[in-house]
């Protein structure tokens, strides 16, 4: 008997394919894969990096926007203390003037008051003088 040499064929066969195979398809299939592997991770570096420098720059944002605001208030400050001394040295005026009025307004009552006196001490004198005349019977006129 002979042996059958059929196997050897489909082993030469096989063997082919798988060359072929390999070369044609799983080789450049693999090299794809590869590229797309090292494009991906590229892809994520960059973006990695893209949100380190946009979180920098938002830090950078926040911390000049604090030092605006800082600045801000302090310049409020400032004006909000300028104010209040100039409302100081307004009220201070008012009342020295108000003394000052005041003070004019006691002078010239007394002063009014004192010619009143006068004149009713002149118009008394005068009233009863002819008050007296009357009552006497005496008229002067």
């Amino acid at each position: 008997m002979i042996p059958d040499l059929s196997f050897l064929w489909v082993i030469f066969f096989v063997l082919l394919i798988t060359t072929l195979l390999n070369l044609l398809l799983f080789k450049p299939l693999i090299a794809v894969i590869r590229k797309r592997e090292g494009a991906v991770k590229s892809a994520r570096e960059l973006a990695e990096s893209a949100a380190a420098r946009a979180q920098q720059a938002a830090d950078e944002f926040e911390s000049r926007t604090k030092a605006a605001r800082a600045d801000v208030y302090r310049q409020m400050d400032a004006t909000r203390r300028a104010a209040e001394e100039g409302r100081a040295q307004l009220l201070a005026a008012a009342r020295e003037q108000a003394a000052a009025s005041t003070s004019e307004a006691t002078a010239q009552i007394a002063a009014e008051t004192a010619e009143a006196r006068v004149r009713i001490e002149r118009d008394a004198d005068v009233l009863a003088s002819a008050i007296a005349a009357r009552v006497l019977g005496r008229q002067t006129t």
